[in-house]
């Protein structure tokens, strides 16, 4: 299986206008189950898309085993059916008059191959997704995950290199999305295959990926684990996009050093000075609350107390400001009750003022890490 490597990859659909993907570099080694996450708009699909070869780029190098498939400095371009990529589509885009078992080798009769080999392939791999007992029904006469699964068949079964996923369970209910994550992961070790999904919903690409490319307004924000990206947010816009709830941020810039007694006062005197911090975020888990106030503990009312089944999220006031604390644990805490509240140092997340990461000595995961 080829790595695949993008090189100031660039899109750009108008001339003059901003570029749907803007100068992303980025490697994807063989075996890799990657995730290109943010919000609608990104480029992220752009950038599936072009790997898949169905659109071309407009500046930058894409490397399949280190071979350029896409390249304008090189006037090189590799149609998608040499590229031995497999894209399933959101749709699935089944052929609605042909039975699951016609679905799933209908790639294998394109590319003629035997009869006997493309019934051992499809039967093979319909075994392995567990549609087997479906091959003589129609589209129409399945679930949507049913669907999906005849659509990942159909991929396999032409055993890819690279399979290519856009936003795969967006048409899924919450049931069927979870038993979904589960078959994909299953797949992804079964196959070996390279996997690169396309998803705006982030706790997918954190129970899916091994590995995360967040990306915004055409850009490559980070690259790393779902825990690198959770626990160390490379700049502002990562910090709050991940996370559920999302993370608390306290804007420190309007405050002077030792002014005040709100949350943000608070905050800036625990800091270094010349610190240069303009934002601090703190994720909801990460607070303590303490039964007694002291010079170390905020004094805050709870404001409401809001259960999400199997964890709570708690508002808490001090004076103007607002925090959200949650938990697994039932809480014990009681409307306008008011208790003491922890903000350790090492689970500030600290930002300049152009959004990126501080490394401040005592300060954040990353260095306590």
């Amino acid at each position: 299986m080829p790595d695949i490597i993008l090189q100031g990859l660039t899109k750009t659909y108008t001339k003059g206008a901003t570029p749907a993907v803007d100068r992303v570099s980025l490697t994807v080694p063989h075996g890799e189950f990657l995730c290109l996450l943010g919000p609608s708009g990104c480029g992220k699909t752009t950038i599936l898309r072009m790997i898949a070869g169905i659109e071309h780029a407009s500046g930058g190098t894409i490397l399949m085993d280190g071979e350029a498939v896409d390249s304008v400095e090189q006037s090189r371009f590799v149609p998608p059916e040499r590229r031995r990529v497999g894209l399933v589509f959101q749709n699935y885009a089944l052929w609605p008059h042909m039975t699951v078992a016609r679905n799933v080798d209908f790639g294998l009769r394109l590319q003629n191959v035997s009869p006997a080999e493309r019934e051992a392939r499809c039967r093979d791999v319909m075994t392995k997704l567990k549609i087997a007992d479906y091959a003589k029904r129609y589209p129409a006469q399945l679930s949507g995950g049913q669907q999906q699964r005849v659509a990942l068949a159909r991929m396999l079964a032409l055993n890819p290199d690279v399979l290519l996923l856009d936003e795969p369970l967006s048409n899924l209910d919450a049931a069927l999305r979870l038993e979904m994550r589960a078959e994909l992961r299953r797949i992804h070790e079964t196959f070996g295959t390279t996997i690169i999904f396309v998803s705006h919903d982030q706790w997918e690409a954190m129970t899916l990926a091994t590995t995360i490319a967040v990306m915004d307004r055409g850009q490559l924000q980070q690259v790393g684990t779902p825990d690198e990206i959770y626990a160390r947010p490379a700049n502002r816009f990562v910090a709050e996009f991940i996370g559920n709830p999302r993370i608390n941020m306290v804007n420190l810039a309007d405050t002077p050093a030792g002014a005040g007694q709100g949350l943000a006062a608070h905050l800036i005197r625990r800091l270094p000075a010349g610190a240069g911090a303009v934002a601090c975020g703190i994720r909801p888990e990460e607070i303590r609350l303490v039964p007694d106030v002291s010079p170390d503990a905020l004094p805050v009312t709870v404001a409401g107390i809001m259960p999400t089944g199997g964890s709570w999220v708690i508002e808490l006031a001090h004076g103007e400001d607002r925090l959200f604390f949650s938990t697994q644990s039932r809480p014990r805490l009681k409307p306008a009750e008011t208790v003491g509240c922890l903000l350790p140092d090492e689970a500030l997340h600290l930002f300049n003022a152009e959004g990126r990461r501080l490394t401040i000595p005592g300060f954040g995961l990353s260095e306590a890490a």
